[in-house]
């Protein structure tokens, strides 16, 4: 069979429209097929006016379709001659399995490319008004996954205290296992820590405080919303960048969250 169908690997950003790539807009106006996370915006997916599109998202402790089987759905839509777009939160590479699906694809024969997005790494504490980095405070910054504390803890363990900012996505159930274990290494209790909720969404709201405080934060989690823990000095400059702002949740005053 002739194959003339083409899969691109689509990083959606942090769930504002507004902060697509314009090759992201693109590749949706011209899609036939569109298989997206559960947690993109509505506003993004109706973009491809043009395409099926079908939820393919996993939510934790929820039923949801295998990995193996989206790349199925990806590899079976190219084949057809179908353009297909793989809707990725965030960016395609970061924390999001594209790697898998890029691999799957160049295993099957089938083209494929890698359209970046704006990770909520960067995107959720600039939203926020905390920047990663700051002349005199920090040049650097670690991310991890916070699903399992078998995996992110020996690399927490490797920073030494307050040498950079700790980013973690995927992590709000694990907040006092991350807490203890930053505090056990030498991070002072009082290191500023901050938790983004929604990002990028008009839902947006940010809890900020200190290391010792994150494991019994009041987090407003109805709905089930993604989360960013943010710790580092570089917290204590959101004071100094956003409006003043009652201590705890709080949402900001843009719809976008921007």
């Amino acid at each position: 069979m002739n194959m003339t169908g083409f899969v691109s690997l689509v990083g959606a950003g942090p769930g504002d429209p507004e902060l697509l790539t314009l090759r992201a807009v693109q590749r949706l106006q011209a899609a036939d097929l569109v298989l997206y996370d559960a947690l993109v915006a509505r506003e993004i997916v109706a973009l491809a006016p043009h395409a099926q599109c079908f939820c393919v998202g996993k939510r934790a402790g929820a039923r949801s379709i295998s990995q193996t089987a989206i790349q199925r759905l990806m590899i079976r839509g190219a084949r057809r001659g179908k353009r297909v777009v793989r809707l990725k939160c965030g960016d395609p590479f970061v924390l999001g399995r594209g790697g898998e699906e890029a691999l799957a694809m160049c295993e099957a024969g089938v083209p494929c490319e890698v359209v970046p997005g704006v990770t909520s790494v960067v995107a959720a504490p600039a939203l926020a008004g905390v920047p990663l980095t700051h002349r005199g405070l920090t040049s650097g910054f670690l991310v991890v996954s916070g699903h399992a504390e078998a995996v992110f803890g020996p690399i927490l363990d490797m920073a030494a205290p307050h040498s950079v900012t700790i980013v973690v996505l995927m992590g709000l159930a694990a907040r006092p296992q991350i807490a203890a274990r930053l505090m056990a290494r030498g991070w002072r209790p009082r290191t500023r820590a901050a938790v983004v909720l929604a990002a990028g969404t008009r839902d947006m709201r940010t809890w900020s405080g200190r290391l010792d405080e994150l494991a019994a934060a009041p987090l407003d989690l109805s709905g089930r919303p993604p989360g960013t823990i943010v710790v580092g000095d570089v917290v204590g400059l959101r004071s100094l960048t956003t409006a003043a702002e009652p201590r705890g949740l709080t949402a900001p005053a843009a719809a976008s969250g921007g």
